[in-house]
């Protein structure tokens, strides 16, 4: 990562994007490593984590992270999903934060030297063009190492730099917790007729 000493640096972390790249790659990130990361080069002046959240759900399973990034230095942006039915009678939900990163990127662009951008959405072209007219320089944060790629080539190339996520793993990964145990299962040559 090109990050200069002392530059002023705000991350932008598209949680679903960013679960979704690093699930597909067979990890898990640590938040308070990656954090770590980010301030050892350079001073981190904000940390921007943006989802959408299920309102009608007795529990759900984003609210524990989101309760811990928002304790832990993170600037937790969130808004409420949107349930639809498709064309083909499904159960859809929708939770776009695009708006949400634009506005916060744009209001820093004169205030930070580097922004980093965890997602690969080829909507963003024209948001780092943008911030870039402004005079600030952004790194992509995603993979081209799945099939496909997670970020789109015209994002990747219109950014400063791109930041390939699985060179990140060894640094930002949390250990995966292992999966549960199934019982053994009953031997095949055994009837449990027969046991009656």
């Amino acid at each position: 990562m090109d990050i200069r000493p002392g530059e002023r640096i705000a991350l932008f972390i598209d949680g679903p994007n960013l679960h979704a790249a690093t699930r597909t790659l067979g990890f898990d990130t640590d938040f308070r490593k990656l954090l770590e990361l980010f301030s050892e080069p350079g001073r981190l002046v904000r940390a921007y984590f943006y989802t959408a959240l299920q309102e009608d759900l007795e529990y759900s399973s984003v609210r524990p992270l989101i309760d811990w990034l928002d304790y832990n230095g993170f600037t937790v942006v969130t808004k409420p999903a949107k349930e639809f039915v498709d064309a083909m009678g499904r159960r859809r939900v929708k939770g776009n934060m695009d708006v949400e990163i634009a506005v916060d990127m744009m209001a820093l662009a004169g205030k930070v030297e580097h922004m980093m951008l965890f997602s690969g959405d080829g909507d963003f072209r024209r948001l780092v063009e943008a911030v870039q007219r402004e005079g600030a320089r952004v790194s992509v944060i995603s993979t081209l190492r799945t099939s496909p790629p997670m970020v789109a080539d015209e994002l990747r190339r219109q950014a400063d730099a791109f930041v390939e996520l699985a060179d990140l793993a060894p640094r930002i990964a949390r250990p995966r917790r292992p999966e549960p145990r199934l019982a053994t299962p009953a031997r095949p040559d055994l009837d449990v007729s027969d046991m009656a």
